[in-house]
């Protein structure tokens, strides 16, 4: 029997919360992009060394691996509208006070690391919370949306650098603090949307797996294994593209947003849309294979290119190459342990930020001993995704056997 015309779709009502999610990872996007944007500037404003400015983002990335694992056992029992209501308000209120906690601290970089606490612990809730959101829709067609809500994540991103580059070359750069009220502004709004729009349960109430099933899962670990590398190959290369190209490949800063975070982001965004569109005629482990042997070109040339050109080629195809990573991995997962709801999407999370913790702090690290040469740090970066290749081979190799839920 045909559904009435007039009567709207059973998705339609869920509009506002698709459009809720969709900011949550713009907002998310913010708060991941928008400070290593200002590495240079924090360098030079407030004598900031390399290996310190790595701190930021390990705080930023271990900050969210606490908020994940305490969301795996807490979001079940205080509600999904709760928790990502949080996760805005803590965003906004950590991106506005970048506008005046470093200036007010006797040491900047204090409150600088205070504020990224801050905005991390809702970055994380949103991290967790909204792909299980959008995945308890009904929407008809949930693997092309889940891809479309990944990409908004990497548009985000391209809106941050763009946004903030025009910005900074039309104000100046010392006006950062300015900007960084603009962003919060997104949260902020962001807070009606969630609180007013229809969310539904991941996995009837019982039936999902705990913790400790989980942890028990075989295969579950080698999807943490698969995480953490997705994150760290990606993470290490883009929280220091703006920096690496400004000082290793001497352009200027519009130039190195433009042409490094910004190209990387868009990289990403058309890797996940075009996935999203013709996923289902790849077989998805050999994709990411492909992609973890380009990710590993991409950081060669951009390590060892002394044609600034080709190094800023670099940065942003690496941007492609980690684009169906992080999403693949999530794919598969869900696949094969369909039941795990909140508790599998927070720790896959969790395994994410850790890679993200570890691999600017890698990068920055080899930078500072090597003189603070950011291509020698980023050189050190290839071992993530020669493990991945290795994790997606083994997962190849089992064929995502059932006896793997055992």
């Amino acid at each position: 029997m045909k559904n009435d015309p007039m009567t709207p779709s059973p998705a339609s009502k869920y509009r506002k919360t698709q459009l809720a999610c969709y900011l949550g990872f713009v907002t998310q996007a913010i708060c991941a992009n928008f400070v290593p944007l200002l590495f240079m500037t924090f360098h030079a404003t407030y004598d900031i060394s390399f290996g310190m400015l790595a701190m930021i983002s390990t705080v930023f990335f271990v900050t969210q691996l606490v908020v994940d694992f305490l969301c795996a056992g807490i979001v079940d029992r205080l509600g999904y509208r709760a928790c990502v209501v949080t996760a805005e308000i803590t965003s906004g209120v950590g991106l506005a006070g970048l506008a005046v906690l470093p200036d007010m601290m006797p040491v900047p970089l204090y409150g600088i690391l205070v504020c990224v606490i801050v905005y991390a612990i809702g970055s994380g809730l949103a991290e967790v919370l909204v792909s299980p959101i959008v995945e308890a829709c009904p929407f008809e067609n949930k693997e092309a949306m889940m891809s479309l809500l990944h990409s908004f994540y990497c548009w985000g991103w391209v809106g941050v650098v763009l946004c903030s580059t025009i910005f900074f070359a039309v104000f100046g750069i010392e006006n950062w603090r300015v900007m960084a009220l603009i962003w919060s502004v997104i949260p902020f709004y962001n807070i009606y949307n969630f609180a007013t729009c229809p969310i539904e349960p991941l996995v009837e109430e019982g039936k999902s797996m705990t913790m400790l099933q989980l942890i028990k899962t075989k295969a579950f670990w080698i999807f943490i294994v698969l995480m953490v590398c997705a994150g760290s190959s990606e993470i290490a290369m883009a929280q220091w593209a703006s920096a690496f190209a400004e000082s290793a490949l001497h352009v200027s800063k519009t130039v190195g947003d433009l042409a490094g975070p910004c190209g990387f982001a868009t990289c990403m965004g058309i890797s996940r849309l075009l996935y999203g569109n013709f996923g289902e005629k790849v077989d998805l482990t050999i994709f990411m294979m492909a992609s973890g042997v380009m990710c590993l070109l991409c950081y060669l040339v951009a390590g060892l290119a002394d044609i600034p050109l080709l190094g800023l080629l670099g940065c942003a195809a690496c941007g492609f190459s980690v684009g169906i990573m992080w999403p693949g991995a999530i794919s598969i997962s869900s696949k094969i342990l369909p039941t795990g709801g909140t508790a599998m999407f927070a720790l896959l999370a969790l395994a994410g930020d850790l890679g993200g913790a570890v691999g600017p702090a890698i990068i920055g690290t080899v930078s500072q001993k090597a003189a603070n040469n950011l291509q020698a740090g980023v050189l050190a970066g290839m071992g993530f995704p020669m493990v991945l290749v290795l994790a997606v081979f083994y997962i190849r190799k089992q064929n995502f056997s059932c006896r793997w839920k055992q």
